[in-house]
């Protein structure tokens, strides 16, 4: 009587149960969930068609957009493997990631075609398909979905859940991107945890902020479908698209990481439609970061904490029954918070170097561990690098947390970003919490500066909100006036914007690398 656990099983509700419900908007199209469930049905059978068997590769190549979003049940309704392509890369890590993956066949959008044309013309064994006019291939999207029978979505159709649904690859800072698999039960409990904590019901209006490639889009590129609520891509990161489409379709929820928040805040000049249920993640948010998008903007943050490894998310800044009636400073500062285990996903620990438990004081610093039902299979190729990570039948974050008397765990650093300068160690969140804090600033990282004898010194980088002035001595004070002295930044480095991934994520590696090379040696 077991039915196995998949994604696609809820996307097969949704298309059972809401037929004429939207599910998707475009800017050119409308697309029906009925629409929808026969176009999935028609990627499988054409993927089939064109000599696809299960356990193959399919690479996927492009920006938010309905037809990316159809590619998520698609691609494993038909048995194979989707390897979601990060938008921003260079060819020569595309090259790397084609071959690592074994991929058999690559689905590009006109968009991003340009960034990959060199490398398939270097590999005409590859099926490549055209999502959109402007991309040339074997065939285009469209008649691919013309090409074979369709693939019911039944239980029939769904396999084993333990099969592995997406490889993703992690961003390669000073490694090769690592591929890691995520199964179908990974993808499962994540979709039905982001179903729970978001609260998705059927008259939600879904806004793709954060892409579909990071980490699947944190789940929510099955959870809305479960529910019959509808999605709005937002193919490139624009605060001015962003808030169109939000009062164009009547959003009430999107998915964003902190920094990309603050383009949203500076966009709207504190006009915007309220109400709007946000989740962040993918990289600690500060308390001031919340603050503003529930002061300014009336929206409701919505905080998690997780990986790919994880299949996104592990933890979740769960509110306490009284926390809406909290003044919004303390509110605030609690959500910062990475939380607790999400009913699903498992284990959550923060633990010493010899695995025992630190103190649940809120000050002694350990590594978060987790295992359960969304850690992933394994690295694709790489089982050294998985029985690292799994050491002690763990998976090992590498984030650094305190653990808090209420059970709460709050991220201090990444392992790696912790500055020690004079055997003190800083963590950079905390400075940067405190910089966030200055009416001034809109976004602010902190990475480690070589210096000749504390031996690491910290230095922060500073983009400044649209029209604000302050100079990098009124900052130094103002971290002065919050820290201890050894943690207050040497050096203040104004800049336009912050290096970010596609996700959002401030590429701390480029700042550490100008700051190492001296590009630093001056406040400006």
């Amino acid at each position: 009587m077991e039915a196995p656990l998949t994604p696609l099983a809820l996307v097969a509700r949704g298309v059972r149960l809401y037929p004429g419900r939207t599910a998707a908007y475009d800017d050119d199209r409308t697309v029906t969930y009925e629409q929808f469930g026969e176009r999935v049905e028609q990627l499988a059978g054409g993927l089939r068609r064109l000599g696809i068997l299960p356990g193959d590769r399919v690479a996927l190549l492009a920006p938010n957009t309905a037809q990316a979003l159809e590619c998520y049940s698609g691609v494993p309704l038909a048995g194979a493997i989707l390897v979601p392509l990060n938008t921003r890369l260079s060819a020569d890590e595309y090259r790397y990631i084609l071959d690592h993956s074994g991929s058999r066949a690559v689905l590009v959008d006109a968009a991003s075609y340009p960034l990959i044309a060199s490398v398939l013309m270097e590999r005409p064994d590859l099926l490549v398909v055209a999502l959109r006019e402007g991309a040339s291939g074997t065939m285009t999207y469209e008649e691919l979905l013309l090409s074979g029978d369709r693939v019911p979505l039944r239980e029939e159709s769904f396999g084993d859940e333990r099969q592995v649904l997406s490889i993703n690859y992690t961003s390669g800072t000073t490694a090769r991107p690592k591929g890691v698999q995520l199964t179908h039960r990974n993808a499962y409990f994540n979709t039905v945890n982001m179903l729970l904590a978001m609260g998705l019901r059927r008259e939600d209006v879904h806004l793709h902020v954060a892409p579909m490639f990071h980490a699947n889009g944190w789940g929510f590129v099955w959870a809305t479908l479960a529910v019959g609520a509808a999605n709005v891509p937002l193919p490139v990161i624009d605060g001015e698209d962003a808030l169109r489409r939000i009062a164009t379709y009547g959003v009430t929820t999107l998915c964003a990481a902190p920094t990309v928040l603050t383009i949203l805040m500076g966009a709207a000049h504190g006009k915007t439609r309220e109400g709007v249920r946000v989740a962040t993640a993918g990289a600690a948010p500060p308390a001031a970061v919340i603050r503003r998008v529930e002061e300014e903007l009336g929206w409701t943050v919505h905080h998690f904490y997780g990986l790919t490894e994880t299949t996104a998310f592990i933890t979740y800044c769960e509110m306490p029954a009284d926390l809406p009636q909290w003044e919004l400073g303390p509110r605030t500062d609690f959500k910062a918070r990475q939380g607790v285990a999400l009913p699903l996903s498992g284990e959550v620990r923060v633990v010493r170097s010899d695995m025992r438990d630190v103190a649940a004081d809120g000050q002694e610093l350990g590594e978060v561990i987790a295992r359960g039902n969304v850690i992933m299979q394994g690295y694709y190729k790489d089982a050294d690098t998985t029985e690292q990570a799994m050491a002690g039948g763990w998976f090992h974050t590498g984030d650094l947390a305190v653990l808090h008397p209420d059970g709460y765990i709050e991220i201090r650093d990444r392992a790696k970003d912790v500055i020690i300068s004079g055997g003190e160690n800083i963590p950079s969140l905390e400075v940067e919490s405190v910089l966030y804090r200055h009416p001034a600033v809109a976004q602010a990282a902190v990475v480690a500066a070589p210096h000749p004898h504390w031996g690491e010194t910290p230095v922060a980088f500073v983009a400044l909100k649209q029209g604000a002035h302050v100079s990098g001595d009124e900052l130094t004070a103002h971290c002065r006036s919050h820290l201890t002295h050894f943690k207050v930044p040497s050096q203040i480095v104004f800049v336009s914007e912050l290096p970010r991934t596609a996700s959002g994520k401030i590429q701390k590696f480029v700042l550490r690398q100008q700051a190492q090379a001296g590009s630093a040696a001056s406040p400006t």
